[in-house]
Parts: C-alpha cells; sequence; structure tokens
C-alpha cells in the first residue's frame, strides 16, 4: 500500500496509527530530554526538602483543595512579575510530589507568598477570610484550629519520601514526630504557606 495522501484519508485504521505515531515521537523529543537538563532536576540554591510540620501542612493544603483556586506557578510574563515576583523555575519544585503549579487562580498564586505575611494573619485569613480580604469567596477553615496534626505519621512520610530521593537525615527524621506534636492543622498549613518561594528571591 502507497502511503498517499489520499490512501491514508480513506483508511481510518491507518490514519488513527499514524497519529499516535506522530504524538508519541512528538512526545519523547520533548519530555526526555528534561529528564537530563540540571535546570529541571537539581534544586535551586538554598533549596531544602519540607521540614516534619511543612509536610504536613502540605498534606493538609492538598487534603482541602487549595489548589483547586490557587495555582503556584508564576508565569515568565511582566504582569505576572510584578504583582507576584520572579517567575518559576523547575528547580524550586525538585521536592515537590506531586507539584502544585496548577492554572486555575480563582484567588492569587501562591508561590511568592512565604514570608510574605505573618503567621497571625494567616490564621486570621483562614479562619475569616472576609475579615482581611472583604471581597474573597474563599471559605473559612476554623476546623484546623481544632485538629490536631497525627505526629506518629511525619517519620513514615519522610522515609518514604527519602526513598525517592529528598535529603532528610537519620536525625530529622527521628525527631519529626516531636516536632509537629501538640501542633494543629493550622499551624501545619501557615507553616507550608510560609516557605513557598523562599528560596528564590523574588524580583525587585
Amino acid at each position: 500500500m502507497k502511503f498517499s495522501h489520499s490512501a491514508i484519508e480513506k483508511n481510518i485504521g491507518l490514519m488513527a496509527i499514524l497519529v499516535v505515531l506522530v504524538i508519541s515521537v512528538g512526545g519523547i523529543v520533548e519530555i526526555v530530554p528534561l529528564f537530563f537538563q540540571k535546570s529541571t532536576t537539581e534544586a535551586v540554591t538554598g533549596l531544602k526538602p519540607y521540614g516534619a510540620l511543612e509536610l504536613a501542612g502540605r498534606d493538609i493544603y492538598i487534603r482541602e483543595g487549595c489548589y483547586n483556586c490557587h495555582s503556584q506557578m508564576i508565569r515568565p510574563f511582566r504582569a505576572e512579575t510584578e504583582r507576584y515576583g520572579h517567575y518559576s523555575v523547575a528547580g524550586e519544585f525538585v521536592y515537590d510530589r506531586p507539584f502544585q503549579w496548577g492554572s486555575k487562580r480563582t484567588g492569587p498564586d501562591l508561590h511568592r507568598v512565604g514570608g510574605r505575611y505573618s503567621n497571625e494573619w494567616h490564621r486570621v485569613h483562614l479562619n475569616d477570610p472576609r475579615a482581611l480580604v472583604p471581597e474573597s469567596n474563599m471559605p473559612g477553615y476554623p476546623w484546623l484550629d481544632r485538629n490536631v496534626v497525627v505526629a506518629e505519621e511525619s517519620a513514615p512520610r519522610m522515609i518514604a519520601l527519602r526513598r525517592l530521593g529528598h535529603p532528610y537525615s537519620d536525625e530529622e527524621i527521628a525527631q519529626a514526630a516531636d516536632t509537629v506534636r501538640g501542633k494543629t492543622e493550622m499551624d501545619a498549613l501557615i507553616a507550608y504557606l510560609q516557605v513557598l518561594g523562599t528560596a528564590l528571591q523574588p524580583a525587585r
């Protein structure tokens, strides 16, 4: 059979196979090189894996669906960098499994929120968003102040991540439970928010 344009158009099965083949090759050509580029596989200078409390906070962030309204990726456009700071780079997310880039922005991007507000500001905002931002449509999360982090889950979580390449020391893992014991889920979520984007200084 000749692979003429008209022959391919008349044979739906052949066309489907060729479309899949072309898409597969294109995907491989674009994706595979990223696994070998230092800029996408090595952490930026100063980046550390999440501590026990921050890690618990990240799980709460995911559990409560915060990623449904907030992205964590600043695009390299002037409008983005003027509002949020330096654009996001892959090396900032090597310890994020899964990463929280996203594209939905019902609320503002959170990638550079770390250190921008005090812990107390975050606590008030999470309990009653409209107390600080009257036009906000974000719901409150008052139960986070009542729920206590399960300390015994911290070390196993860090051990699993170390197997995936996160550089946790034996000492950090041994101290994980004591670090989070008695802390509320609100404390953990705020700790997570306070480290977002702090490894790479914002553009000024």
